[in-house]
């Protein structure tokens, strides 16, 4: 006699999937890495790198002006002005753990939180 696969079988499969995976997901938000550093870039050129331990205000020039404001405070930095028009930059998240990021694609802003012993990638080398 075979045994068939119910409904309430394959209901409680995709509760045990989805717990284990909001499990997973919440430990890894949980253990990242803290960063130390932030690296500001625009338009592909590094700007500056600066110790998220010490609070500062830093103005981003692009195109000749003042166009971003960036707070670092409590070991967080936080786009706080931008001149673009959608302002996603300044509603983001402030960052703190390695790799998290705030991006200003109007005025080519990237603002990345970095290892101080973090040696830069390269995505290809050109000959």
């Amino acid at each position: 006699m075979e045994k068939k696969i119910g409904k309430k079988e394959i209901i409680l499969l995709i509760i045990l999937f989805a717990a284990l995976f909001v499990i997973w997901f919440c430990y890894h938000q949980i253990h990242r890495e803290s960063g130390n550093r932030i690296r500001v870039t625009v338009a592909g050129e590094t700007l500056g790198e600066y110790d998220l331990s010490t609070d500062r205000e830093i103005p981003i020039e692009s195109g000749g002006s003042v166009t971003n404001t960036l707070i670092i405070s409590e070991g967080k930095a936080d786009m706080i002005s931008a001149d673009c028009p959608d302002q996603i930059c300044v509603n983001a998240q402030p960052v703190s753990k390695k790799n998290e990021s705030i991006v200003c694609l109007p005025n080519q802003i990237v603002v990345e939180v970095i290892s101080s012993d973090e040696e830069p990638e390269f995505d290809v080398i050109v000959q």
